[in-house]
């Protein structure tokens, strides 16, 4: 296993509501990270075919017709889009953990799949509970979902998807497994509105979002690659968000890198700034942080506190022996 490495966390703005397009945008972005030497590359959430923040700002019946849209530009885990993408990871030789909308049959999910440097998906999960109004578009992920990493030539590559980031119990589990190397998957978000305009809750921005991503880096003890979205002014009247005061357009992006005690390791961005923000890390540095508090070691009281995990997921049917 390589110790050291270069990781990058994508800041873009999505193909928004376009399947093909969103395919052609991942494989140039998976294409420029291969060229910059990055070993393992994080997307943000629903990065295919972007986050629709309509759902949060319009009512059902304002869009419907949108969402229409959304669930026919949905990606299938096994299909022409996938294998492209798949293909692409294979030539450029990375690590890449997708987040995506994911349509199997005619249900959404909200995905993550870590393709292997050979082009494999290694691991699918999806969101274990979408939150809020998310849950009108998207389905649960079930108990198969609750593995979150994976080994790579690159160390034991983790994920989650936005508000499991404020899960205790999926983090603890995450932890348990090893992680070493965690992409946080966001949609973009955005700061603080006036509360004269606009009462938001705090834990709905941008700053709130990063600061969870990066207690998961000092509580777990790993690298974490903050992945997000970002939106221009032009898509507004495509995504049905003109006059909407909690976006800010452009904007969006907060992406960050992470070390395994929290430390920021990159210089923060433009919230509306597009590309592959990069940082060189040693996995060995995980002792550093360690060998002060292991959450799942020598810092637990498993005697006193512990997790129960049900690993078995649910189905919609089964079939009985006669």
């Amino acid at each position: 296993m390589t110790q050291k490495i270069r990781v990058g966390a994508v800041q873009a703005e999505p193909a928004w509501i376009d399947l093909q397009g969103g395919v052609d945008k991942t494989i140039e972005l998976i294409q420029q990270a291969s060229r910059d030497g990055v070993n393992v590359l994080g997307f943000p959430e629903v990065w295919i075919p972007g986050y629709p923040w309509i759902i949060w700002t319009r009512s059902v019946v304002e869009s419907t017709e949108l969402m229409h849209d959304y669930m026919a530009n949905s990606m299938s885990r096994t299909s022409p889009e996938m294998a492209r993408i798949c293909a692409a990871v294979r030539e450029a030789g990375i690590f890449v953990v997708l987040g995506y909308s994911e349509r199997d049959g005619a249900s959404l999910y909200i995905a993550q799949s870590f393709i292997s440097t050979e082009g494999k998906i290694v691991h699918h999960r999806r969101k274990i509970k979408p939150t809020h109004v998310e849950r009108s578009i998207w389905g649960d992920g079930q108990a198969d979902s609750l593995k979150s990493v994976v080994d790579t030539p690159f160390g034991k590559v983790g994920g989650l998807n936005c508000w499991e980031h404020l899960q205790p119990l999926l983090r603890y589990y995450e932890y348990c497994q090893g992680v070493q190397v965690h992409v946080a998957s966001w949609p973009p978000m955005f700061p603080l509105p006036d509360p004269k305009e606009l009462k938001w809750p705090y834990h709905e921005t941008a700053e709130a979002s990063l600061r969870a991503s990066q207690f998961l880096a000092i509580e777990g003890q790993s690298f974490v690659i903050l992945s997000t979205q970002v939106i221009t002014e032009g898509n507004l009247e495509k995504l049905n968000l003109l006059g909407v005061k909690v976006i800010q357009a452009p904007g969006g992006g907060f992406s960050m890198i992470f070390g395994p005690d929290g430390k920021k390791l990159c210089e923060p961005w433009p919230a509306g700034k597009e590309g592959i923000m990069q940082a060189d890390i040693d996995l060995r540095d995980i002792d550093y942080a360690k060998g002060l508090i292991d959450t799942v070691g020598h810092y637990s009281r498993p005697d006193l506190l512990s997790l129960l995990v049900n690993p078995k997921a649910a189905q919609t049917y089964q079939l009985m022996d006669s």
